[in-house]
């Protein structure tokens, strides 16, 4: 009987969408020898090998992708963090602009005509 780790492992891979023809038929064999009890020690460490492969790419990738995403997102928070600082300068702006125009409706309104 397999190894019962080989096997879990082999059905967790069997799970994902395997584009590459190579690790497929790699995944088949694995599958197949699991099932009818055939695995060899040659298949086994092929299988590993080839799973260790297949899956430190998508890794690479996928942790190039988050660090491009976080790069992005700190850019994005910065932006936001400078949009809102500028807005209370303004906010700011419009209060003192206001104030010195309802003091001059004030006066206006005091003078004759």
């Amino acid at each position: 009987m397999p190894d019962e780790r080989f096997a879990a492992l082999v059905a967790l891979v069997g799970k994902f969408h395997i584009t590459e023809r190579a690790m497929r038929q790699t995944q088949e064999s694995a599958d197949r020898a699991v099932r009818e009890g055939t695995l060899d020690e040659e298949l086994r460490v092929s299988y590993l090998d080839a799973v260790r492969r297949y899956f430190g790419a998508f890794e690479r990738e996928a942790r190039g992708h988050l660090r491009d995403v976080d790069r992005r997102l700190s850019h994005a928070n910065q932006v936001v963090f400078n949009l809102n600082a500028e807005r209370s300068v303004a906010v700011k702006r419009v209060e003192a602009t206001s104030g010195v125009l309802a003091q001059l409706d004030a006066i206006e309104e005091r003078l004759p005509l």
